[in-house]
């Protein structure tokens, strides 16, 4: 007994060795990718040309000699490239206040970058790490405080609070624990709800799942469309809307009660009319017109803004052909008058009404475009792809509210009217001419 005690006892803490010799490993590499991770960033972001900047960059290129080189691009109406980091960005999302973008990829980190550098010649953000996972996808809670992410590994949600430090400085804290693991298929897409009151995510099979804010499951969804290809959160906190393998979009109203209870997940309306499957769509910010772009070869302008509940159809406004593949992207501008149209690594912008092509961005990145939105005022349409992050200026945007604004002052019956248009006319010319004066040196 002595001697099979001995043996058990032996075997045991050979096992807890072995462990603590992993654990240690593990974390060692962590430290070294963080500090290069660091040292990458430092690098990138600092101003100094001195002796110790070019040996830090010297040091950085022989050791990354085997890895490819960043991708390079330039186009009229690029704004800014924004580079920190190390990764593939993977995810974008604006805050609701226009002030951030956060962007996150699998380097382990989600970035937090401010709009208002976008034009400076200096793109600084701020890093969360995310402890022993990546973030594969990252949406802003509405009050902009903070972010939820979707972790790879731990194939959950993780909440991380934004948090104002007394020197300024912002950091970042992860939530004690991660949401349960619900989802059996790859996760397609997150999002919350503008009210606040729920949590939406999707896998690739034809499940969405209605969280609230604490974890717990409110509602399940199964779309019925084979599979997904793209869902998301209207941006007016109503409704969840899927596509897939089936020619339409389906829509559902998540109710709550006046005391602010989860009442029930019901359908409220489809758009039917595409040919085959569809890829993705887009809201407006008001939600009342949607975009989408399937494997017919079009994309199609929708206007939502209907009494569903009288059992009233949403009405197809127009229907273009355009370049779209496994993967692609759409975008509406906010006002809904510019449709982004994502096909590998190449963005077309069409304007909405007309849907005419009004700029063609050809190879912005170095692998398939992952992301696609404009920003909170429309002034940007940003992409990702590679380990860079692309924001353009929405020249098409500035042209339809001119053409819109002339039209305006053609049937103007006062003066004082005419007057203001014509002001504002002029400021929108301004701004355009602005942006096509060229590219930031």
């Amino acid at each position: 007994m002595e001697a099979a005690a001995l043996v058990a006892m032996t075997l045991l803490l050979g096992a807890l060795v072995l462990l603590v010799a992993l654990a240690v490993g593990r974390r060692k590499e962590e430290i070294r990718e963080e500090a290069e991770q660091a040292a990458e960033f430092a690098a990138e972001g600092s101003a100094a040309k001195g002796p110790a900047s070019k040996k830090l960059k010297q040091e950085k290129q022989r050791s990354r000699k085997d890895k490819p080189a960043q991708h390079s691009f330039s186009h009229s109406l690029l704004a800014a490239s924004l580079k920190g980091h190390s990764g593939n960005v993977t995810c974008l999302d604006f805050s609701s206040n226009g002030k951030y973008l956060a962007s996150c990829a699998d380097d382990r980190t989600v970035r937090i970058w401010s709009t208002k550098d976008f034009l400076e010649r200096e793109h600084k953000c701020l890093r969360a790490n995310v402890e022993l996972d990546h973030a594969t996808l990252v949406r802003f809670s509405p009050d902009s405080r903070a972010f939820i992410t979707w972790v790879a590994n731990g194939d959950t949600i993780r909440i991380f609070k934004m948090m104002k430090k007394d020197d300024g400085t912002m950091s970042f804290k992860a939530a004690p624990e991660d949401f349960p693991q619900k989802h059996k298929a790859p996760i397609l897409n997150i999002g919350i709800a503008e009210t606040g009151k729920f949590i939406m995510s999707a896998s690739v099979d034809t499940s969405i799942h209605i969280w609230d804010l604490k974890g717990e499951v409110l509602a399940s969804i199964n779309t019925n469309q084979m599979t997904n290809s793209y869902a998301a959160v209207s941006p007016c906190g109503r409704f969840v809307a899927s596509c897939g393998f089936t020619p339409d979009v389906k829509v559902w109203e998540v109710c709550f009660g006046k005391g602010g209870e989860f009442r029930e997940v019901t359908r409220a309306f489809d758009l039917k009319g595409h040919q085959a499957g569809v890829h993705a769509f887009a809201f407006s910010n008001d939600s009342h017109r949607m975009v989408t772009v399937s494997k017919d070869g079009t994309w199609k302008l929708w206007n939502t803004d209907v009494e569903y509940k009288k059992q009233q159809d949403p009405y197809l406004l127009s229907t273009v052909s355009c370049a779209s593949s496994d993967g692609s992207r759409v975008a509406l501008s906010p006002d809904g008058r510019v449709v982004a149209v994502s096909d590998g690594c190449n963005v077309a912008m069409y304007d909405a009404a007309s849907g005419r092509l009004e700029e063609e961005l050809h190879g912005v990145h170095s692998e398939e475009i992952s992301d696609l939105r404009f920003d909170m005022n429309g002034r940007f349409l940003v992409c990702s792809g590679d380990k860079a992050v692309r924001a353009f200026h929405n020249a098409p945007g500035y042209r339809a509210a001119i053409r819109d604004m002339q039209d305006m002052l053609k049937k103007a019956q006062n003066e004082a009217m005419k007057q203001r248009l014509q002001q504002q006319i002029r400021d929108a010319q301004s701004a355009l001419d602005t942006v096509l004066a060229g590219p930031l040196d």
